[in-house]
């Protein structure tokens, strides 16, 4: 008789805990979804993203960030499903550096990157010599100089991919500018605060982080036409994900393109490619 009744008892278990497993299975459509981001403007772009992502079953966490490094390394170890803090050369010099196997899911915006001082009104001011400060990041480097050139201050090699231009690579410098590349990007804003340099050359989300307006503020900003559009990254194979293709779905609809053009004026462009 006890074994009967403990048949029972155990049938009963066994249904009851299937009964849980079906209902687990019912609520899976309310996907977590964890993206990792800078503050400005990615993590401020996902925060409007949230609601509609949720119409769609996603529950979306966002981790942010105050540097380039980290968002890529905790998206290798899996403590990211995406992260949304780069752009396309950032990417791919990480992927050549670390080894990383990831992918492009999508571009989302582009932030213009600006020349700022304190002590001149236009790059015609500045003096010979002229200290110019820019980060560390080798991936920008092709960027800020690519940007000084199309202004007429150096001139670069010909036929080299100017995305991966070096100072080394510069082949004309009326005005011998100085480069300066020993700061990462987080500090450059501060470095432009203290007079530091000449000019400094700062990414539009630390400039708008720290109240800065790339448009009125800086004395010379990149063109919009550029190829460093802001990107969601994923592990390679996740962009065929749901979730994923949601996300990016919802970044890039009238909307939240809406909301980008009108929080930050020009300052911050959302692209379609």
């Amino acid at each position: 008789m006890k074994k009967f009744v403990a048949g029972i008892l155990l049938s009963a278990s066994v249904i009851t805990l299937a009964a849980c497993g079906g209902d687990d299975s019912s609520s899976g459509d309310n996907k977590e979804l964890v993206v990792g981001a800078s503050n400005v403007p990615h993590a401020e772009i996902l925060e409007q993203a949230k609601p509609l992502l949720e119409e769609k079953g996603i529950e979306l966490k966002i981790e942010t960030y105050q540097d380039y490094i980290l968002p890529n390394k905790d998206l290798e170890a899996g403590d990211l499903d995406a992260n949304y803090f780069q752009h396309i050369p950032y990417l791919e010099s990480q992927i050549a550096d670390n080894g990383y196997d990831f992918v492009n899911a999508g571009g989302i915006h582009i932030e213009p990157i600006g020349v700022y001082s304190k002590k001149y009104k236009s790059l015609d001011d500045l003096p010979k010599g002229a200290t110019i400060l820019i980060s560390n990041s080798v991936a920008d480097h092709g960027r800020v100089l690519s940007m000084l050139e199309a202004e007429g201050l150096i001139k670069l090699k010909e036929g080299i991919d100017k995305t991966t231009a070096e100072v080394k690579d510069i082949v004309e410098n009326p005005k011998d500018l100085q480069f300066d590349a020993e700061y990462e990007a987080a500090l450059l804003v501060q470095l432009y605060e203290n007079e530091e340099g000449d000019a400094v050359l700062i990414n539009s989300n630390y400039a708008i982080d720290a109240g800065l307006n790339p448009l009125e503020d800086s004395i010379a900003i990149e063109n919009t036409d550029s190829p460093y559009v802001n990107i969601i990254a994923v592990k390679t194979g996740d962009e065929e994900k749901k979730e994923i293709k949601a996300l990016v779905e919802v970044l890039k609809s009238k909307e939240i393109q809406d909301f980008i053009l009108d929080e930050w004026g020009g300052s911050v462009v959302p692209v379609e490619k």
